[in-house]
């Protein structure tokens, strides 16, 4: 008996259909083969079917069973083919009829239940723009794929109770989306906790309003961290076009967990400075997602940033430019959207106490211009925001904190949404969503600059030797600032604070 099943494989964050054919014949000698290009993970999809329907109190037949992945030519990776598979031999032995325009998605354990699989929004998705009605997914995985409207998502809980579906005994209720908070935790800190530091907090303002990448200074125990942990908190949550982007990237990498529902909140990604170029990056032999994308309209946060491999640092320059990433192996391509907000902290010096009031540096000037020099001028081109983070004073934080009124991160991140909204229509006709996503040409349109402006940015030009890009990110870290300010142009106080913060080659 033959039968033919739909499936899908998920290519980065791109899906492909593919049909599962099975074929159970009484003659020959018994085997079951899979066939298709599958790799080893759906290879083993053999024995953990066969254990599943066992386990299920059904007998497997001892027949000879051949299943094709079509199309042949792409490689199938994953266990998202488990149920599938299994379906079809159920049905072959069994007789039941299968329904028409349906999709079947998910891995099975040893005892017959469904696991949670990754993919299933990718899967959802591919369902409705095929006009698929129905998608059979493990239960712990329905809430993510009914993010998608307008399709019949069927959470399942093991092979018996979909058997039984199938033969009229049981029932199985379409999936409702419930949409879950607790995706990603809450900020570490709150901007009222960190003492002091008014001019890094204005600049951590400008660059969450912009969407700027942004370079923290400063000797051990300034508040660097502090401040990149409180980031999250001035962040406005994702609009909806951008939380379904982050969604997807997530779901592609296993991300979602079990129950979870679709990404409002900004993500963080802080890697460790030991991070290999594959994880920072992405790639391996499936082209996974790396940190750059799982950071995508968020904040990656590189921590003590001159001790990453100079190779890793160097890889993120096309990344940061472009806001997306191919990743090609031999046997498979993806396509990543990595548009993140970096924000990386440095020490001034290897001991990390250049110039700092009370303790003495014990490094050499060429130990010093060594260790500037592991972030490379072209990077450092690629940084909108360069903050000297300095000691706090000891009366700062020997005071009585009760009476004294800091601003919280609620508070700013008013603002930020205030600046983030104005961006909004400002490029509502447009494929961007921030000020320093904009292009030249966009720049042009948008960022009309006074005379006494332009006066200042061209002495600025010759004064810094900036480059090219440097001239036009801090028109738009000039921008950010204006709308901050509410301002519809670019006036000479807006130039003058984004020149402030304007990186210098080969200078941290």
């Amino acid at each position: 008996m033959f039968v033919r099943i739909g499936s899908v494989a998920n290519l980065g964050i791109e899906t492909i259909g593919v049909d599962v054919e099975i074929n159970v014949a009484n003659k020959g000698l018994p085997i079951f083969e899979i066939v298709g290009l599958a790799g080893k993970s759906v290879d083993e999809s053999k024995e953990r079917v066969r254990t599943a329907i066992l386990n299920s109190g059904i007998e497997f037949p001892r027949k000879r069973i051949i299943t094709n992945l079509a199309p042949a030519d792409v490689v199938k990776e994953g266990s998202c083919y488990d149920l599938p598979i299994a379906v079809g031999i159920l049905a072959s032995i069994m007789k039941f009829k299968l329904p028409e325009k349906s999709l079947f998605f998910g891995e099975l354990s040893l005892d017959g239940t469904l696991r949670h699989t990754k993919g299933a929004l990718l899967s959802a998705l591919y369902a409705k723009e095929k006009g698929i009605e129905n998608i059979y997914v493990p239960k712990s995985s329905a809430n993510e794929a009914s993010i998608v409207s307008g399709i019949n998502v069927f959470g399942v809980e093991n092979l018996k109770q979909l058997t039984g579906f199938f033969l009229g005994k049981t029932q199985i209720q379409k999936s409702d989306y419930a949409e879950s908070n607790d995706t990603f935790d809450k900020p570490d800190f709150d901007m009222s906790e960190i003492l002091g530091q008014e001019q890094a907090k204005r600049a951590m303002e400008i660059a969450a309003s912009g969407g700027h990448n942004i370079i923290l200074i400063g000797s051990p125990g300034s508040g660097k961290t502090m401040l990149a942990k409180a980031l999250p908190g001035i962040l406005p949550s994702l609009e909806e076009k951008e939380s379904l982007e982050v969604t997807k990237i997530y779901s592609a990498s296993g991300n979602i967990p079990p129950e979870g529902s679709i990404i409002k909140t900004c993500p963080f990604r802080s890697p460790h400075h030991t991070i290999s170029q594959i994880g920072l990056i992405g790639g391996g032999s499936n082209a996974g997602p790396g940190e750059i994308s799982l950071a995508h309209r968020g904040v990656l946060f590189l921590d003590e940033f001159p001790e990453f491999p100079r190779s890793v640092m160097e890889a993120m320059r096309q990344p940061i430019e472009d806001g997306l990433l191919t990743i090609s192996r031999s046997r498979a391509k993806a396509v990543y959207p990595c548009r993140f907000m970096l924000v990386a902290s440095s020490n001034p010096c290897p001991c990390g106490y250049l110039c700092h009031p009370k303790k003495s540096c014990i490094c050499s000037d060429r130990e010093i211009k060594k260790y500037t020099k592991r972030i490379s001028g072209p990077i450092l081109d690629r940084i909108d925001l360069r903050v000297d983070v300095p000691i706090v004073e000891s009366d700062k934080f020997l005071e009585n904190t009760k009476d004294i009124k800091r601003e919280n991160s609620e508070e700013i991140r008013k603002r930020v949404v205030d600046a983030r909204n104005i961006q909004r229509e400002r490029f509502r006709n447009e494929a961007i969503f921030t000020n320093a996503e904009m292009k030249n040409s966009q720049i042009k349109k948008y960022c009309q600059l006074g005379k006494e402006a332009k006066n200042l940015l061209n002495q600025a030009v010759e004064s810094y030797n900036l480059s090219a890009r440097s001239y036009f990110k801090t028109i738009k870290t000039a921008r950010t600032v204006a709308d901050l300010d509410k301002s519809e142009d670019i006036k000479l106080n807006h130039i003058a604070e984004a020149l402030q913060y304007r990186p210098k080659t080969h200078e941290i």
